[in-house]
């Protein structure tokens, strides 16, 4: 079954999304607000779908699309003035206003395409959990050291790989570098 993480800015949006996907049968792992929290969910799950609008409240879809794992789909609802120009990979886009069936049949027929993941997971994995372990190592260093919450860990952990252009696992390996 298809993971599937709901994020648009206000919260009574996403939950309605939520709601239309769940009575069609889709599981819905997370509900979110902005693509910090989409990040940090998405790093937990080995492949999704992510339904968000084109502005969240901390980014834009193309700067999620950029931070996203590759092994995530994205499906963007927005008006035509949000579209950036160019086509970006793996994202599908949805028109607002939109009706409910083309909702779900958008993500019915995602959620059926096969991905380049499924067929390459057992080297994607090993790869993943060790990110994942260096991720949480620098989590751990900056919750002791400066007295943050791991949400607040993850959001630092993200910012500077936003702002330097890295990936997470590089970004946490070079907080390790720093602090050790």
């Amino acid at each position: 079954m298809i993971n599937i993480i709901v994020a648009f800015p206000k919260m009574e949006n996403a939950k309605s999304i939520k709601n239309i996907l769940v009575k069609k049968g889709f599981p819905v792992n997370a509900v979110c607000t902005s693509g910090a929290q989409v990040l940090q969910h998405a790093d937990l799950l080995e492949e999704g779908i992510v339904v968000c609008a084109g502005r969240l409240q901390d980014m834009m879809y193309i700067q999620l699309r950029e931070y996203l794992p590759p092994h995530f789909q994205m499906l963007v609802a927005a008006s035509c003035s949000v579209w950036q120009e160019g086509t970006v990979e793996n994202i599908v886009s949805l028109t607002m206003p939109f009706k409910v069936h083309e909702l779900v049949g958008t993500v019915e027929m995602m959620a059926n395409a096969p991905t380049r993941r499924r067929k390459k997971k057992s080297s994607l994995a090993a790869r993943s959990e060790e990110d994942k372990q260096v991720i949480q190592q620098a989590k751990e260093v900056l919750m002791a050291r400066n007295n943050m919450t791991e949400e607040e860990a993850h959001r630092y952990i993200q910012k500077s790989s936003m702002d330097s252009a890295t990936g997470l696992a590089e970004t946490a390996q070079m907080i390790l570098s720093i602090y050790r």
